[in-house]
């Protein structure tokens, strides 16, 4: 599913315009941005938890040449399932 369709499938279940659920889907997409960019932690119940998390430096090798390379450390996003979706996909 893409964003279009994603869209015109809240459109359909809430009985909202796709113009508002194309909004609503981007203040939720932008909220939770905010959110994790400032270091918070987003849990929504049944549904699963978004966190940051700090992947430390490594060495890598360019598959092409064989030669090591050091990759730097990031932060990255990770998503944990919640016990609902979990069983909903199962």
């Amino acid at each position: 599913m893409n964003k279009a369709q994603l869209i015109d499938s809240i459109a359909e279940q809430s009985g909202l315009t796709k113009a508002d659920s194309k909004k609503a889907l981007e203040a939720f997409v932008s909220s939770i941005g905010t959110s994790l960019k400032s270091g918070d932690k987003i849990a929504l119940v049944g549904f699963g938890s978004f966190a940051v998390t700090q992947r430390p430096a490594r060495t890598g090798r360019n598959p092409q040449s064989g030669k090591e390379i050091q990759i730097p450390a990031k932060k990255i996003v990770k998503f944990k399932p919640g016990s609902e979706l979990g069983e909903a996909v199962n």
